[in-house]
């Protein structure tokens, strides 16, 4: 069974052994009005998800504020 959640971008960071190489730092998305944020939020109302993303391209998608969808799918 899948899981889907939301998350919000909250902080971006420099690291210091990486010129390319950022930390992109996510929370669960708050009830603040909006009724799909509202739902998720209902269910999933707290939690954090870091990575470590070490390509420029890959890294420009994430800007803070910006949401994204979070499914978490069993690995065969």
């Amino acid at each position: 069974m899948a899981v889907r959640s939301k998350f919000t971008v909250q902080k971006i960071t420099q690291v210091s052994w990486s010129k390319d190489a950022r930390i992109i730092e996510f929370g669960a998305v708050t009830a603040d009005g909006v009724p799909e944020n509202e739902r998720y939020h209902k269910y999933t109302p707290s939690g954090t998800v870091n990575i470590t993303v070490d390509n420029p391209p890959a890294a420009a998608q994430f800007e803070l504020g910006k949401t994204f969808y979070v499914d978490f799918t069993p690995a065969e």
